[in-house]
């Protein structure tokens, strides 16, 4: 294997330790501190469905996080934390588009805005750290 192909191994598992670890954190906060998430959930779900599906989005996220450190499970949690991601979407662009909610969070809605993106680069995470096959090189830029 050639220098920088070794190179990028190495950087993929870090990053792959790096998501695990994020995900582990975010996923046991949903358990340690449920109110923070309630502002997030959408008034179209139903009140009484809002805390137990954040603590359903909390164990996704752990058992995505946790998965990610295993090769047999790597590929199915991968595939998990994207539709994760793409299923919590509505609730972080709710956020962004209701004042109200989105002042738990703090006084700028723009910042809530600019986080909206930070979902393609999660999605983006996943992928190249536990699904682009071994040995292939994402497209370079000219």
């Amino acid at each position: 294997m050639s220098a920088p192909a070794d190179h990028r191994r190495i950087l993929r598992a870090r990053l792959r330790r790096g998501l695990g670890v994020f995900f582990i954190v975010a996923g046991l906060a949903h358990f340690v501190a449920p109110h923070l998430y309630d502002p997030m959930m959408p008034d179209w779900l139903p009140a009484a469905s809002h805390r137990p599906l954040i603590y359903l989005s909390g164990l996704a996220e752990l058992a995505g996080g946790i998965g990610v450190f295993t090769t047999r499970f790597r590929r199915a949690a991968a595939w998990g934390l994207i539709a994760l991601l793409v299923a919590i979407f509505p609730a972080n662009l709710h956020v962004a588009l209701d004042p109200a909610a989105g002042a738990a969070f703090g006084p700028s809605q723009t910042l809530l805005w600019l986080r909206l993106p930070f979902q393609a680069l999660f999605i983006a995470w996943v992928w190249w750290t536990c699904l682009l096959p071994r040995g292939v090189r994402a497209p370079a830029r000219d």
